[in-house]
């Protein structure tokens, strides 16, 4: 088996597979497209919470990792796994122009035998009829000259319990034999992989994964709407449910789902629903509710101030994530920009992201109105709020 492995996209995804991999022992090529990404990395600085610059130091003094903007390195590869984004595109349908790009860019220097394997999330059916397609297309190999396997990323930031080399790995080949080659090279690095018999099933579990996790938060912070016209504590409510040993799965309120997997990959299943002529009617109602659960505390603070022109208000925290520094998707920013529709003067603090949309992180003081608490990280000290109407996300009351 190939030692030398390129990864293409070094982000929240490709990064800490790339460190996994090279732990492992594999030479790794992290390929990205962003200039100052790859002069940082290769200074050991790492963008992301789950690599630190230790881990990424360490890497680079063994010579086991380089990042580089050169797709040209491929040509050294055995193995090349896809790690780019598939978000959404401002018209709120799927987009797959990094994963086009990717493969162009790996198909000028793809080698006969090579290993294929796509981590990014797509919809039922793009393996097969439109990234196995366009890699023969471009490469001008046949199905048989290269290995095609799909295994979608399954990452949680920070989950101490559930790290990536722990996580169950779903794998698909596009054919056997594709399958086996993929799968004896994930046995190096993963501690159990979960075969599928197609990359259908592989596509379309990885969509059920995250449209179940939208579906129950959307359902649970509709609960906490509830809760709070009946001056009820939700949490309270959801300890108390909790108490049944069987039939229940606990969710917590909040702003609303963030992040580039939840909010997004549930569109992937409506949109490919739509394509079958097939509704996807309670996705589509959830989408809804987790788009509208910021204009819901807009609606809690001009409750609390009475109006909201020229009012001072404060967010705590943006990132999407509790102790991360990610702001994709994030439903604070939305909030942000919910408030300043009503003229209202908002500021926020997050040590984590520090900077975002030319803006710096304030300090947490009491010189709001009103303070919003939308991501709450474990360092936040937010005794100098004790003076001032504060709205907790994650509280009904």
């Amino acid at each position: 088996m190939s030692k030398t492995v390129s990864i293409l996209g070094q982000g929240y995804v490709g990064l800490p597979l790339a460190n996994l991999i090279a732990q492992k022992n594999f030479k790794v090529f992290g390929i990205d497209r962003s200039k100052t990404k790859v002069r940082e990395l290769n200074s050991g600085v790492s963008p992301i919470e789950d690599v630190t610059d230790a881990q990424l130091k360490y890497l680079l003094e063994s010579g086991n990792y380089h990042a580089t903007n050169e797709y040209s390195c491929i040509k050294e590869s055995q193995i090349v796994i896809i790690c780019v984004p598939t978000p959404l595109t401002r018209q709120n349908l799927p987009d797959l122009s990094f994963l086009e790009d990717a493969i162009n860019q790996l198909s000028t220097y793809l080698n006969s035998g090579s290993l294929v394997i796509i981590e990014s999330t797509v919809a039922p059916g793009t393996m097969r009829n439109v990234v196995n397609p366009m890699i023969q297309k471009k490469t001008g190999l046949s199905a048989g000259d290269f290995y095609l396997a799909y295994s979608p990323e399954r990452i949680d930031p920070l989950n101490k319990d559930w790290t990536l080399e722990r996580t169950p790995k779903l794998l698909a080949g596009i054919s056997e034999i594709a399958f086996h080659a993929a799968y004896e090279f994930y046995s190096n690095i993963f501690q159990s992989l979960i075969e599928c018999s197609s990359v259908e099933i592989a596509e379309m579990a990885k969509l059920l994964e995250n449209s179940f996790r939208l579906v129950n938060i959307s359902f649970f912070n509709e609960i906490s709407i509830l809760s709070n016209k009946m001056g009820i504590e939700v949490n309270e409510v959801i300890s108390a449910a909790s108490t049944k040993p069987y039939g229940f799965m606990p969710f917590y309120p909040g702003l609303g789902a963030g992040g580039h997997c939840i909010p997004v990959d549930p569109v992937y299943l409506s949109n490919f629903a739509k394509s079958v002529n097939t509704p996807t009617s309670m996705i589509e109602v959830a989408s809804k509710i987790n788009q509208q659960l910021p204009t819901h505390f807009v609606s809690r603070a001009e409750g609390i101030l009475d109006f909201l022109n020229g009012k001072r208000i404060l967010i705590v925290g943006i990132a999407y994530k509790k102790n991360v520094s990610d702001v994709r998707e994030s439903q604070a920013i939305t909030l942000i920009e919910a408030l300043r529709s009503k003229s209202a003067e908002v500021f926020w603090h997050d040590d984590l992201v520090k900077s975002w949309n030319n803006e710096e992180s304030v300090e947490v003081t009491s010189d709001y109105d009103l303070a919003i608490i939308a991501t709450n990280h474990d360092y936040l000290k937010l005794d100098a709020l004790s003076n001032i109407p504060v709205i907790d996300t994650s509280k009904s009351t």
